[in-house]
């Protein structure tokens, strides 16, 4: 029987040489088609999963682009396992390295075993099989390829082998392959099921693989029964091959792919047209810890109703991101990017309300600032700011007041400056306010305002560049060229005091998350409510910012700046300082210092940095009745209203501010840092002036109901 079955075989191999020749003048499509070359068929490979690298090539993230296919990395030949080559050759085509496209002799095999109603193995060769990738139309239907399909598959086989050398041939093929549900690619098999790369597979492995091959979604036992086989065919050992394929086909192919260390930045940072692995600014090293110290932070912050957190670091020189923590892996907000999510910063924004006054000579370092209860008029009524604290510390000087973290001070310094100027020179920083000026009023320079953590940080690597301003460096957008902004003078001014652990004392005290071992200036920030609480501030070299609150605005339990977001910023910065202290800058040469003594005695002596022009003349005292240019009350918008029953001398109005000459409707009434007026109604215009003859503020009230019995004009 069996040698009549083989000469059955070699009578009918004459029959199928004909037939292949016959192929060659049918007008079959893969007789038309252009056959593609082996170049373009690598370079037309599309990846499922693009790969973000740092900045040293390590891979943080992947992010799937297609899923209808996992389609990973192209493998070229030299990289594949050898194992691998074997096994697929033992297994789908023992002579491709010696046919020339088609297995005559297993066509005649299969042909036979069809005659006889056996079952046989196909006759389709890699060659073949890759044909079929390569043309949609020869792709194998549900049902099988027809006679012409089969025709068109060896045409195209033929040329393949006479074009593509077989180094190539097998490369393409194991790179296009379907192995398993998505899986396609070689690639993408070793990394889903077995957690490696290609080049990593041992013998059992390149075993599953191909088992794979000839039975995708065949169950484990079966996988495990024809791995044998092919592992016997290698002379291999099966043992343990059966749990190998049982533990390779339990793995979840979608999931994602090594660290998932920057989604969110890999969401802005990856383009889809570019190529598989794609570097970035980051540094893994320092990504990793930022990632870290997040969770470990919140982690130590549970019962005190807080989930959400994000951190950034940025390059002072460049502005590109070398960290960027968008969320709380665990979070139920875990796809917001909180760097770009928009909230209230709170204090964070005070050093800019100081920045601007001392660059336009309002005030000084040294100046005294009223810490006291105020009402201040507004549209929608009396706004009285209040500490963090609900302490009020008198009168303090304008270091103390930013260092300490003050409101009703700088809530005053935002009154002095001219309308709208904070408002323009936080939109000039990069700060896009959505509301205008007004809107916000005298609660600005509390930073009502909702900001992004990304452009705060920039706006404080501003401060760090010395008023040297430019966008950060992100993926996409055009390095823009530095811009003056701010005056150098000025901004030193305030990271002095930024930087000045005594500045903050009677606020956080002298140990607290805020000081280092070398320079860094740094603010916090709590917002309305304790909803968002914030820690940003720079090195000589790095910006870090660092947000702590919930995405979904719910507020949180007893946390603060420097409870909530210090302890991570201060670690940040000490981690990126290891060896290398942070080096104070150096002052501009336009700033005068000088001693500064307090004539009551507020604050102790010590050395300060001015203004050409604004520091203490004569003896270097800072009086307090020349601290607070202004008017302190009545507050611009302010109503009054009279009560005729009420005895006129009880019903006196008094105007309060710095020193100076006060006018009424441009009448004198005289000179001081108090006036009492005996209120008339109607509307009112109010001045100061200073001793030079300057204005130096105007407001307007209104009094309303009866002249008071007795009241004098």
């Amino acid at each position: 029987m069996a040698r009549r079955e083989e000469g059955a075989v070699r009578g009918l191999l004459p029959t199928l040489a004909v037939a292949a020749a016959l192929t060659l003048a049918l007008p079959a499509p893969a007789a038309r088609a252009e056959l593609p070359r082996f170049e373009a068929v690598k370079a037309a490979h599309r990846v499922s999963d693009l790969t973000l690298l740092d900045r040293h090539g390590t891979p943080l993230q992947t992010l799937r682009v297609d899923d209808r296919v996992r389609r990973l990395a192209w493998v070229p030949l030299h990289e594949l396992s050898p194992a691998l080559l074997q096994a697929v050759v033992m297994s789908e085509d023992r002579s491709f390295w010696s046919h020339g496209g088609v297995d005559w002799a297993a066509a005649a095999r299969s042909a036979w075993g069809r005659l006889l109603n056996e079952r046989t193995r196909g006759a389709s060769t890699l060659t073949m099989q890759l044909a079929g990738l390569l043309d949609a139309g020869l792709a194998r239907p549900a049902g099988g390829r027809s006679a012409w399909q089969k025709l068109g598959q060896v045409v195209l086989a033929q040329r393949l082998e006479a074009r593509w050398s077989k180094a190539q041939i097998i490369e393409a093929y194991l790179n296009s392959v379907p192995f398993r549900g998505e899986l396609v690619g070689i690639e993408a098999l070793s990394q889903m099921l077995f957690a490696k790369h290609a080049s990593g597979l041992d013998a059992q492995e390149a075993a599953i693989a191909a088992a794979l091959l000839r039975g995708p979604n065949a169950d484990a036992a079966l996988v495990a029964r024809r791995a044998c086989g092919v592992l016997k065919s290698m002379q291999q050992d099966c043992t343990g091959v059966q749990m190998r394929a049982a533990q390779a086909l339990l793995q979840r192919p979608g999931m994602p792919l090594g660290e998932q260390l920057a989604p969110h930045y890999a969401r802005l940072a990856l383009r889809a047209d570019g190529p598989p692995a794609q570097r970035s600014t980051l540094d893994a090293r320092l990504q990793r810890l930022a990632v870290r110290l997040l969770q470990r932070q919140l982690a130590e912050l549970q019962g005190r109703q807080v989930e959400d957190g994000a951190v950034l670091v940025l390059d002072n020189e460049s502005g590109a991101p070398l960290a960027w923590v968008g969320a709380h892996g665990a979070s139920a907000a875990a796809e917001v990017d909180g760097v770009r999510a928009p909230r209230q910063p709170g204090s964070a924004l005070k050093p800019f309300v100081y920045e601007l006054a001392f660059e336009q000579r309002l005030i000084t370092p040294a100046s005294l600032l009223d810490d006291a209860p105020t009402g201040i008029a507004t549209a929608d009524g009396v706004y009285r700011p209040q500490n963090y604290d609900r302490r009020f510390k008198g009168r303090v000087s304008a270091r103390t007041a930013l260092g300490a973290s003050l409101n009703i001070p700088a809530v005053r310094v935002g009154q002095m400056l001219p309308p709208d100027a904070l408002h323009r020179r936080l939109l000039d920083l990069g700060l896009a306010l959505p509301e205008p000026a007004g809107w916000y009023g005298a609660s600005l320079a509390l930073g009502s305002a909702d900001v992004t953590l990304l452009a705060l940080a920039n706006a404080y690597r501003t401060l760090a560049n010395r008023g040297w301003h430019s966008a950060p460096a992100l993926p996409g957008t055009a390095r823009e060229a530095p811009r003056r902004l701010l005056d150098p003078a000025a901004v030193h001014q305030v990271v002095d005091i930024l930087a000045d652990n005594n500045a903050r004392v009677r606020t956080f005290g002298l140990d607290s998350a805020l000081r280092t071992r070398g320079f860094a200036a740094v603010k916090t920030g709590t917002s309305k409510d304790m909803r968002d609480n914030w820690c940003v501030g720079f090195s000589d070299r790095f910006t870090v910012a660092v947000w702590i609150g919930n995405a979904s605005g719910a507020p949180m339990h007893a946390v603060s700046g420097v409870s909530g977001a210090a302890p991570i910023w201060h670690a940040l910065v000490e981690a990126l300082h290891e060896g290398r202290p942070s080096r104070a800058p150096q002052p501009p040469p336009k700033l005068v210092r000088a001693r500064v003594l307090y004539a009551r005695d507020e604050e102790p002596p010590r050395p300060e940095w001015f203004l050409p022009g604004t520091e203490p003349a004569g003896a270097i005292v800072a009086r307090s009745d020349h601290a607070l240019p202004g008017i302190r009350s009545p507050q611009d918008g302010a109503i009054f209203a009279l009560d005729p029953d009420m005895p006129p001398e009880v019903q006196r109005i008094s105007f309060e501010g710095s020193r100076g000459q006060w006018l009424l409707d441009g009448r004198s009434l005289g000179h001081g840092e108090r006036i009492r007026w005996a209120p008339w109604p109607g509307r009112h215009e109010l001045s100061l002036v200073d001793a030079q003859g300057r204005e130096v503020q105007r407001v307007r009230f209104e009094v309303r109901g009866a002249v008071a019995l007795g009241a004098q004009r």
